[in-house]
């Protein structure tokens, strides 16, 4: 028993208290690297988008810090839940419009025109009506009008208030990169068959 104690008195006490500090400032040298890397790289690649804020996409904004889309759900044509996170891996490019909505109805050609021109590559240009339920039809009938867009649908109406910030109006674009983070947006209509639109969805899908 003697013994025991010996050696146990000769081995050096550790402090928890010291421990849990070291360890606490382990994962904040960890954080403080992860985000000098963003800041590296970040900065860049809105810089690189900014550019690109001329003559048809001049009306483009771009957010503090990319967040992700809402988690409303809204549905397809037949009635299934999608949300515009299952779009992920691929630029998406969400346009919330409205049959009520005169710019919407104006630029709708141009948004078909710019997902036909991407066919084949992974851009998908996803335009949601929020047009109350019983329009649905009508809606319906004025996007089948322009293929190769598909038709969905909020009947809730909630999806413009639930993006970060609410979008401002209608109608109002949304691009995602692949990795389901906003890029930017686009309030008011816009021309999206126009080189300038092309330009931007080419920096997002390059990974700018």
């Amino acid at each position: 028993m003697s013994g025991q104690s010996g050696d146990e008195a000769a081995k050096p006490k550790r402090d928890p208290l010291k421990l849990a500090l070291w360890g606490v400032a382990g994962i904040g040298v960890a954080a403080v690297v992860y985000i000098i890397a963003q800041a590296s790289q970040n900065p860049q690649q809105a810089s690189d988008l900014k550019k690109l804020a001329r003559g048809e996409m001049s009306k483009l904004t771009f957010p503090a810090e990319a967040t992700v889309p809402p988690a409303n759900s809204f549905v397809d044509a037949s009635g299934a839940p999608v949300r515009i996170a299952d779009f992920q891996g691929q630029v998406a490019v969400v346009n919330l419009w409205a049959t009520w909505c005169a710019p919407c109805v104006i630029e709708m050609p141009t948004l078909a025109k710019l997902a036909a021109s991407y066919e084949g590559k992974p851009v998908k240009v996803v335009t949601i009506s929020i047009d109350r339920p019983a329009d649905e039809e009508k809606a319906r009938a004025f996007i089948a009008k322009h293929a190769p867009l598909a038709f969905y649908h909020d009947p809730k109406m909630a999806l413009p208030f639930a993006f970060t910030p609410p979008a401002a109006g209608m109608p109002t674009t949304v691009i995602y990169g692949a990795d389901g983070r906003e890029r930017a947006r686009l309030s008011g209509d816009a021309d999206w068959s126009s080189a300038e639109a092309k330009a931007v969805i080419d920096k997002v899908l390059a990974g700018g």
